[in-house]
């Protein structure tokens, strides 16, 4: 119970922080939302990735007991956020003040249905990253053997990848707009998430380095464009969007794991392999010049 309940409250924390976290974000960009928003996703994916690799070569020589160490890098974390809130306090009122959002032509009907798109390519997004993230070091080591921490590192890779894709998906969206990036990045994985259960360990880490880098990219791009849709609700839609993110990605493990118990965690990736192909969905979405920001 007592583990339980401190993931419980780990989880509320995580969840109370990102819908401001991004209008901070959004607030410090300078115009550039996309890189402002991927700069802000890409230290929680680089955190994620480095899991991995301290379980590897410190959680499981040294024991759960030193899980405890890391709790200084918490409090590092508060006093940081700390200093940004008085900053944050400092900046908000007079933006607040002066801005007045910016309208687009779209029907309330219209956005609605483009937010349904949205959150459905999230959940499609979010259930196969749960099947990677929680599941692949063990159909790592059922499929070719590997030990904990050799499967570790492969996950290593593909968080790390991840990692990457979020940044570079940022960087670009401000370049050629949202919907294009979302576009290759939900379609771009499928032959990747297709092949990745029928090929050799050296290729499975490939593609998987190439579905994290892929995949991830358009998360930042969804994030930024149902802003643009709600224009001046920020904090709503960045809510809206990790808290979807977040509880999809974990009923989607749970449901995995039921599914590997009963099938095998083979057949359950050979399953999700079809899941990217659910970003024909973005056909529904509004062109880029249909909004204005």
């Amino acid at each position: 119970p007592g583990l339980v309940g401190g993931a419980m409250l780990i989880g509320i924390g995580s969840s109370v922080f990102h819908p401001e976290s991004s209008r901070i974000a959004r607030l410090a960009s300078g115009g550039r939302n996309g890189l402002a928003q991927s700069l802000f996703q890409v230290g929680g994916n680089m955190g994620h990735a480095a899991g991995p690799l301290l379980a590897a070569f410190i959680v499981v020589p040294m024991g759960r007991g030193s899980i405890s160490l890391f709790s200084v890098v918490a409090l590092l974390g508060i006093v940081i956020l700390a200093r940004i809130g008085v900053w944050y306090g400092r900046h908000l009122k007079a933006r607040v003040a002066r801005a007045t959002p910016a309208a687009h032509g779209l029907s309330r009907r219209k956005v609605i249905l483009a937010l349904v798109v949205l959150a459905g390519l999230v959940f499609t997004k979010n259930l196969y990253t749960a099947s990677l993230s929680s599941y692949y070091t063990f159909f790592l080591i059922e499929k070719f053997s590997l030990t904990a921490q050799q499967s570790q590192l492969m996950l290593f890779l593909y968080l790390g990848a991840a990692a990457a894709g979020v940044m570079l998906g940022g960087l670009v969206s401000d370049r050629i707009g949202t919907l294009r990036v979302i576009w290759v990045s939900i379609l771009g994985t499928l032959p990747f998430a297709l092949a990745l259960p029928h090929v050799g360990l050296f290729w499975t880490g490939v593609m998987s380095v190439m579905i994290g880098l892929i995949l991830t990219s358009a998360f930042t791009a969804i994030v930024v464009y149902a802003q643009e849709l709600v224009p001046g609700r920020v904090g709503l839609i960045a809510g809206i969007f990790f808290g979807l993110a977040f509880g999809m990605g974990g009923i989607g493990a749970a449901l995995l794991g039921i599914a590997a118990d009963a099938w095998g965690i083979d057949a359950v990736y050979q399953i999700c392999a079809f899941l990217p192909a659910l970003g024909l969905l973005t056909i529904f979405l509004p062109k880029q010049g249909q909004i204005t920001t």
